[in-house]
């Protein structure tokens, strides 16, 4: 038993370091995507983000200091390949009005990769008897989550339809 608790030790921390490397990639692509964006409710919603991410990334650095772990060493490459997608999303549709449309395509991509990321880590923490980082696991996933929702409110009440003109 004592051997599968270190190897889902090392998993969970492998697990925060893929979601730290994330969010990094994360806070340099957003101020790309609320400065392409036409919408200025969308634009609103990508800062607003951007603080929220710098939020998480705090949490997840704690979460490493209380491990005793370092964060870096590790490419997410799974985010890597949503943000260059999205790049070259806001390439192909960069003088269109379909482009903020596109834009929450990409943004909502990313999004539910980290529920799952973070859906996992939250799990592993409380399999480890780690309940406080358990708990700041879900504050990040419920943070997702509402970001998720907000963005299809969005598309769905603004951007798609202002795309389809």
């Amino acid at each position: 038993m004592a051997r599968e608790r270190e190897s889902l030790q090392k998993l969970y921390i492998e697990q925060l370091q893929d979601l730290w490397s994330a969010e990094e990639q994360i806070l340099e692509a957003l101020p790309k995507m609320a400065e392409k964006s036409k919408h200025a409710e969308l634009k609103r919603a990508f800062q607003m983000h951007y603080q929220q991410t710098e939020q998480q990334v705090q949490r997840l650095e704690q979460i490493f200091g209380e491990l005793g772990e370092k964060p870096g060493g590790h490419k997410c490459k799974g985010m890597e390949g949503l943000v260059k997608e999205g790049e070259e999303t806001m390439t192909e549709f960069r003088d269109s009005d379909v482009l903020d449309a596109a834009l929450i395509a990409a943004a909502q991509r990313v999004e539910h990769y980290e529920m799952a990321g973070y859906g996992c880590a939250r799990t592993y923490a409380h399999l480890l008897g780690l309940q406080e980082q358990a708990q700041l696991l879900q504050r990040t996933l419920d943070e997702e989550g509402d970001t998720d929702q907000k963005l299809t409110d969005l598309a769905e009440t603004v951007v798609n339809i202002d795309a389809l003109k």
